[in-house]
């Protein structure tokens, strides 16, 4: 595991390179983030690069090629908050944004499971709900018919006004 905190990019950008690695062995990992054109790859890949010097050094991984990115995710950090003077005396205030960037990596041989596990089973089909007799079942309430007042038509658009 690596994480980098308050890095000046939005979480939000970060999430856009974090996608495209989270799932994938580390070398193709590495490879997609050289060729990604964003400014957040460049710090996506440094933390990945620690977080396998981490497994190597911590817990003595020597097969580097069996190491999978299993867990990447950016959170929102602070926001370094600005404000720009603009035109006769008003002032627009301007949110420099931060992120806090995850990633973890885990070999497959000693079984990698998924961070977030997958939804519970939907049920195929709904229960069939039971139908009341017919001489129990009341016919649907209607309601009063609107007695609706006529507006009153705008000021000069009578069809008969006056020429003078």
């Amino acid at each position: 595991m690596a994480r980098a905190r308050f890095v000046r990019v939005s979480a939000r950008k970060a999430r856009l390179v974090l996608d495209q690695i989270r799932g994938k062995s580390v070398g193709e990992a590495l490879a997609t983030l050289e060729y990604t054109p964003r400014a957040a790859a460049r710090q996506v890949e440094k933390v990945l690069r620690s977080a396998v010097a981490n497994a190597e050094h911590n817990y003595q991984v020597r097969n580097l090629d069996d190491l999978r990115v299993v867990h990447a995710i950016a959170d929102g950090g602070p926001s370094l908050k600005r404000v720009q003077p603009r035109a006769m005396g008003r002032a627009f205030s301007i949110r420099h944004r931060t992120s806090h960037l995850t990633i973890g990596v885990s070999d497959e041989v000693n079984g990698a499971t998924p961070v977030r596990p997958s939804p519970p089973a939907r049920p195929s089909a709904p229960t069939p709900r039971e139908e009341p007799p017919a001489a129990t079942r009341r016919a649907p309430a209607r309601r009063p018919a609107a007695k609706g007042r006529r507006k009153p038509a705008a000021k000069g658009t009578s069809k008969t006004r006056e020429k003078k």
